[in-house]
């Protein structure tokens, strides 16, 4: 089992900019590939980023490719995401999630977080 616990989210003004973050525990973390997901109200919920096992490799969504960053820090056991550049279209509820592969389908991964929000104002 991995737990993991998202913090970091909050209300920002549009342009703005937050750190999300994501402390796991459990099972040894270098062996998972990490992924962020997020979901609106009334929607799916969406991938948004992810870093390999070894943290050499990311992915990113279209929507958020050159606004956010991820980043993980093995000897803390965290996944991070740098939001910025914030639009009201990224508000959302942010998910991280533990798998075996970095992918975009969430189908992918076995451990997931309880959430936190973000709320972006125009």
């Amino acid at each position: 089992q991995v737990q993991l616990v998202e913090s970091g989210g909050g209300l920002v003004q549009a342009g703005g900019s937050l750190r999300l973050s994501c402390a796991a525990s459990g099972r040894t973390f270098s062996n998972y590939a990490m992924g962020w997901f997020r979901q609106a109200p009334g929607k799916e919920r969406e991938f948004v980023a992810a870093i390999r096992r070894s943290g050499g490799g990311t992915l990113y969504a279209d929507s958020v490719k050159g606004r956010f960053t991820i980043s993980r820090d093995t000897a803390k056991n965290t996944v991070s995401l740098q939001l910025n550049s914030l639009k009201p279209a990224d508000t959302a509820v942010y998910y991280c999630a533990a798998g075996p592969y970095d992918s975009i389908s969430s189908r992918e991964y076995n451990y997931w977080g309880q959430g936190t929000q973000v709320t972006v104002s125009s």
